[in-house]
């Protein structure tokens, strides 16, 4: 056994139960590991940590990683493994990842070196280019990468900086020293994952947190969120991030980001080019957007400069960085320092550009671009793993992993010396070198797996600041090579452990002298959109529910039976097949259609699908919904999920989650702020509302209504008991109408709907400057009137078809006034000024 931990040592609290967990623990043969050091001893810094851990019993030590389990489950962390469509729950490590403080202050030293040198390194490829002048960088290795943006040539850095954020993927080398296994500059992922791991494993261990002096991370996004705002050139800047979209693998982390730091989360179509300077569209309009942290990738920024099929960019967007009109981190072609081709004149350039050796070594790497090097490759084949010298797969081969020539067929082998061979430039060779192994949470005991360690530095005012920690990702199999978050493999929270108390810190800000705010600013147009449709798919799930909950009911009810009674069944069964709820006749079972329209999957209008639909808006909010109203919609899609057995579970489910349902209303109504974002999300219920409304209305109160389509009404908008209070006899066809259409004191009918959605379309910004009502407004104020003024005896079957398609116009009428879509819609920025 190589280094069984805790041989010599005196028993302490809790030593019994580490050492049972820790008896088999055997560092790999030939593999540094984090708990075991070299020399077959454990680490001191893990010693305290497993000794306080085993303090708690095991019982507790269960609870908490249940807690740690429940929260990543309810706040939604998520990711999405590449290639997949489906989102997966985040998988967090239960044990961290230990770094001692003085290990630390070795590693940030070398990370603020390292990302001083890539700067240095950047300005001179997009300036002067005397490093390819002098030969010190072949100039092949910077024109065969796709990342090297010629359009970028002579632009300086609106800013200061092309990196403002720099990362290194690291691992222990083969002599216990740390090592870099990459550089991440092209928009490096991960920080708002470590975010949420310290945020979930913080709290599931608050104790032993505190009690290891755990250095905080809050200081680093302070004052990288800071620094970002100090490079625009106004005071009180607009920051956005820049997302590919809900269908990126890591949207999480950026609505997580977002969130925490106080940026605007867009997508490239909400932002647009006017003059010098980049806007973002608003449903008041443009507004001038300072700086943009970028998660897409340099290429697909500008279609007209750049890639010129990409969706996700700005057109225009390389212009104003070229004058000066918007600071892009990381500034566009930074990218090009990921290249596994420059690695090896890295040692050479510290020397050269800093006049030190590099303070961290890394994969030893030979690019085949240079006659020698491919020499030696060529005739060592089998003691290098090849890579792509330019990111991305081994050109020639599937997926993106090394290929490692020793355990190719013959004929690949010979077809790889032959690319190598005759496109040199495209291929690096690279050490053979195995991951570093740290202690996971196995089944009750402790097992060596390999990780990669990825750290971050900021560039501020007073130079590097190094995140105490990191994102740490670990591999399920004791074999790996490179670890990716995609099926095994999970993640877990680096503690930097000091020998003293660590003082606590927030992103607070210190000074006095912040202005006063009760509004965040107008809402971006997408952001709008999303909010006004996930009202409306909300209410629309709660109506089918409310009828698939009205069809169910009375199958339970014998003496519900009569003709009449089967009319108006038959009338709900109609319903839910015209509104896509179910593809069954009315000649099927009630119970069959019931459960088709509850969570029928291939029913665009089932409860489900709703529900789904609405998740996948919510999706796109994610920094703009409470973690409460998150679990709320991703609760009623599980519970929806799940199969019904018979009538009663049908019933239940459909009861269920109309309570989830009255439960997100009352989050938005009690804790949304009341700006645009929560009148968008009102409009959308209000107008849904009031259409559907106007449906039942119309089907179970037409002119030919009997009392049983009349009392299914009151059902459906849930007003049996205002009636009956209001009326001593069974219900009427005029009181119901008026109850249901006109009523202005009751919140289920459509004047109530018509005049809340007045309210909030008053309260908008106007998008004309020339006194004249809009559209939308101008709808709305001629419906309350119609409905203020209407009287029960004068509503009919057509009145009521009239009032529905008004209302439609209405819904159409928001939408298209504040936030259209297409290239040549009429957009707000189109109809008032900047800002």
């Amino acid at each position: 056994m190589t280094g069984q931990a805790g041989q010599g040592k005196k028993p302490r609290p809790g030593h019994r139960k580490v050492a049972q967990w820790t008896r088999d623990y055997e560092r790999l043969p030939g593999i540094p590991d984090e708990f075991i050091a070299q020399d077959g001893t454990p680490r001191e810094v893990w010693t305290r940590f497993f000794e306080a851990f085993g303090a708690m019993a095991p019982v507790e030590i269960e609870r908490r990683f249940g807690s740690a389990d429940r929260h990543l489950r309810e706040a939604g962390v998520t990711y999405r493994a590449p290639g997949e469509i489906a989102d997966r729950i985040w998988p967090l490590s239960h044990v961290p990842l230990l770094i001692d403080e003085s290990e630390w202050l070795q590693i940030s030293a070398a990370m603020t070196q390292r990302a001083e040198l890539l700067e240095k390194i950047l300005g001179d490829l997009y300036g002067d280019a005397n490093l390819v002048a002098s030969g010190a960088i072949p100039a092949a290795a910077i024109a065969g990468s796709s990342e090297y943006l010629r359009a970028m040539r002579g632009v300086k850095p609106p800013g200061g900086r092309y990196l403002n954020v720099y990362a290194a993927d690291l691992g222990r080398g083969p002599d216990g020293r740390w090592w870099v296994l990459g550089d991440r500059t092209q928009a490096p992922s991960g920080m708002g994952y470590a975010l949420e791991n310290r945020l979930v494993l913080s709290r599931a261990f608050t104790d032993l947190y505190k009690s290891m002096n755990v250095e905080r991370v809050a200081p680093f996004f302070e004052a990288f969120r800071d620094s970002l705002r100090a490079s625009a050139d106004r005071d009180e800047p607009r920051v956005g991030l820049l997302s590919p979209g809900p269908f990126s693998e890591t949207y999480f982390e950026h609505a997580t980001l977002a969130r925490y730091l106080g940026f605007l989360l867009v997508e490239g179509d909400d932002l647009a080019v006017s003059g010098d300077r980049v806007h973002i569209r608003t449903v008041a309009g443009l507004k001038r957007l300072d700086v943009l942290l970028r998660r897409v990738d340099a290429n697909s920024l500008d279609p007209l400069e750049l890639d010129a099929s990409s969706q996700l960019g700005v057109p225009g967007l390389i212009d104003v960085v070229r004058k000066n009109g918007v600071v892009v981190a990381n500034m566009p072609g930074s990218g090009v320092m990921e290249a596994r081709a420059l690695l090896g004149f890295l040692p050479s350039l510290s020397r050269k550009l800093l006049g030190e050796p590099l303070k961290m070594p890394h994969i030893a790497t030979w690019w085949c671009g240079q006659k020698s090097a491919r020499e030696e490759v060529l005739a060592r084949l089998d003691n290098f793993a090849i890579e792509g010298a330019y990111g991305g797969a081994v050109p020639g081969f599937p997926g993106y992993s090394p290929v490692l020539p020793s355990q190719l067929s013959p004929s690949e082998r010979e077809r790889l010396k032959a690319a190598i061979a005759n496109r040199g430039v495209d291929y690096v060779g690279q050490e053979l070198v195995q991951l570093s192994t740290t202690p996971v949470w196995d089944n009750g005991r402790l097992a060596p797996r390999p990780f990669v360690l990825r750290v971050f530095a900021a560039a501020t005012p007073d130079g590097w600041t190094i995140m105490p920690g990191g994102f740490c990702r670990i591999a399920d199999q004791p074999d790996a090579r490179a670890v990716s978050m995609g099926a095994g493999a999970r993640a877990a929270d680096v503690w930097v452990v000091a020998d003293k108390a660590v003082a606590a810190s927030t992103l607070l800000p210190a000074v006095d002298n912040v202005r006063i705010r009760r509004i965040a600013g107008w809402v971006p147009s997408r952001a709008a959109d999303n909010l006004f449709w996930l009202g409306r798919y909300l209410e629309r799930a709660e109506s089918t529910l409310r009828l698939i909950r009205a069809l169910s009911v009375p199958q339970r009810d014998p003496g519900k039976g009569g003709a009449t009674g089967q009319q108006s069944i038959e009338r709900i069964q109609r319903m839910l097949m015209i509104w896509g709820a179910t593809s069954l006749t009315s000649r099927s079972q009630p119970a069959k259609i019931a459960a088709q329209a509850l969570q029928g999957e291939e029913q665009f209008g089932s409860a489900l699908s709703l529900v789904r639909s609405a998740l996948r808006t919510a999706t796109s909010l994610r920094e703009r919904l409470s973690p409460d109203a998150w679990q709320v919609i991703t609760e009623m899609a599980e519970r929806l999920a799940h199969e019904v057995e018979d009538d009663d579970d049908v019933v239940s489910a459909a009861e269920l989650t109309l309570q989830e349902l009255a439960s997100f209303a009352g989050l938005a109504q009690e804790n949304m702020n009341r700006a645009a974002g929560w009148r968008f999300l009102e409009m959308g219920r209000r107008a849904e509302r009031a259409i559907n409304t106007t449906r039942f209305a119309r089907q179970f109160a037409s002119d030919e209504a009997t009392s049983d389509d009349l009392d299914i009404l009151l059902t459906l908008v849930d007003c049996q008991i205002t009636y009956r209070s209001r009326y001593l006899v069974g219900p009427l066809l005029a009181p119901v109408r008026d109850l249901v259409v006109l009523d202005p004191y009751n919140p289920r009918s459509v004047a109530f709907q018509v005049s809340a959605l007045n309210d909030h379309i008053a309260s908008l910004p106007t998008l004309k400057e020339n006194g004249l009502m809009e559209r939308p407004q101008r709808l709305a104020v001629a419906l309350r009137s119609s409905l203020v003024t209407g009287e029960a005896s004068e509503i009919h079957t057509k009145s009521l078809f009239a009032l529905e398609q008004d209302l439609l116009t209405l819904a159409d009428s928001i939408g298209l006034h504040y936030f259209p879509h297409g290239a040549s819609a009429s957009r707000p920025e189109k109809l008032t000024g900047l800002a």
